[in-house]
């Protein structure tokens, strides 16, 4: 996955964080997530999801309160092939 942030996300994220971080460590917990995590410039999200398909991992950015809240303001999921 592939996501952008809103302009200022770092502030605006504070009242959601917690959730957020809450619910990352549940879908890491229940093993859809592997890892996700901002660009070092904090203008993209990036994650990796092992799921049995792309709604399952669509419902798992949808429901998270960075999505809900505006602090992702987009995504894009692209099924990937490990060559190794």
């Amino acid at each position: 996955m592939w996501g952008s942030y809103c302009e200022n996300a770092l502030e605006k994220r504070a009242p959601y964080r917690q959730d957020h971080l809450d619910g990352l460590a549940a879908q890491k917990e229940k093993g859809i997530l592997i890892t996700l995590g901002p660009t070092k410039d904090a203008t993209k999200v990036f994650g990796i999801y092992e799921a049995e398909d792309e709604a399952a991992v669509r419902q798992a950015i949808e429901s998270d309160p960075y999505w809900q809240n505006g602090i992702w303001t987009e995504y894009e999921v692209k099924e990937w092939i490990q060559a190794f």
